[in-house]
């Protein structure tokens, strides 16, 4: 199984191509990739009750998944880019599926990718939605702070600026008070956010 930078033997020189060019930020490579696997996402989820574009959708969500694991060097891959694609979008489908229906979901798979459940892509699923349940509730959390708290940490982490440029906007009389209040509005933040975050399961 390969992680960073190296590759599994089982990949093809155009999926090593394809990692490596999409990991020093080669857009054509990208847009390759999307439309190079496009249709087999397309086929199976018009075959499983879809329309084009919630193929569309969960292509995109799939494809969004892969190219932040490769650009983070967190990938890890033990199959093809196609079935890796395959397992994370058949996981998309489902998800959709089984939240829309109240009896189960079975769905039709192509015989060419059956081996989905062995590609690691449900493990990178499931930490791409935590992370992404995570923003979420960090957002909330922000959302509830209130003012000057949230402009004050919105200014000093998002937006870069110095404790110098902060205290002159909020008004403080010196770098020092500005650092005290940012970090007291720090510990209100954390305080929201575990009161709002809850470990489910996704």
């Amino acid at each position: 199984m390969s992680r960073g930078n190296s590759t599994s033997s089982s990949l093809t020189p155009t999926d090593d191509a394809l990692i490596a060019a999409i990991r020093n930020g080669d857009e054509r490579a990208l847009s390759h990739l999307y439309r190079l696997h496009w249709p087999m996402v397309s086929h199976f989820v018009l075959q499983n009750s879809g329309s084009e574009d919630d193929a569309q959708d969960v292509y995109q969500e799939g494809v969004v998944v892969f190219y932040e694991k490769v650009r983070d060097g967190s990938l890890e891959l033990s199959c093809q880019i196609k079935t890796y694609l395959y397992a994370v979008c058949r996981r998309l489908w489902l998800k959709r599926l089984t939240s829309k229906s109240r009896f189960g979901v079975r769905l039709l798979d192509d015989e060419e990718h059956g081996p989905y459940l062995n590609t690691g892509a449900e493990e990178d699923l499931l930490a791409a939605e935590e992370q992404d349940r995570r923003f979420s509730t960090m957002s909330e959390a922000l959302n509830h702070l209130g003012e000057p708290c949230r402009s004050l940490l919105e200014g000093f982490y998002l937006l870069d600026k110095s404790m110098q440029d902060l205290t002159i906007e909020f008004g403080y009389t010196n770098a020092d008070n500005a650092k005290n209040q940012k970090y007291k509005c720090l510990v209100r933040l954390k305080k929201l956010f575990f009161a709002h975050y809850k470990e489910e399961p996704i």
